[in-house]
């Protein structure tokens, strides 16, 4: 080339590219940091915690005649656990408690481990 490039050209359509065996250096764990330091970085992301007590499904029409006192049927029973969603994915159930004049619920069945990364996927 005529700017000074000493790179060399060879026409590829003659030549036969073969593959080669690739080697990699060992890896070493001298500099790696524990795997519970690691996590320390997720700790402080926000996530969306749920406490859903049931569903229905209406009409539009429904909807619109809705008023003070309108009673609307849910799916669950009364007395039935309440389902704890984070981020939408169930993470456990529970029973509604009153602490301190405040509404809250009382973990009776968290889901596994396992079953939640099987939610993940």
């Amino acid at each position: 080339m005529g700017n000074g490039d000493s790179t060399a050209q060879t026409d590829s359509s003659n030549d036969e590219v073969s593959p080669q065996p690739t080697s990699f250096p060992p890896v070493d764990n001298h500099g790696a940091v524990p795997a519970n330091k690691n996590i320390e970085f997720v700790l402080d992301i926000p996530l969306q915690v749920t406490v859903q007590i049931g569903s229905t499904r209406m009409l539009i029409r429904e909807l619109l005649q809705l008023g003070q006192g309108s009673v609307i049927e849910l799916t669950k029973l009364a007395g039935e656990p309440m389902e704890v969603l984070v981020n939408n994915k169930l993470v456990a159930r529970g029973e509604v408690v009153v602490v301190n004049e405040k509404f809250g619920i009382r973990l009776t069945d968290v889901v596994s481990p396992n079953q939640r990364i099987q939610q993940l996927g």
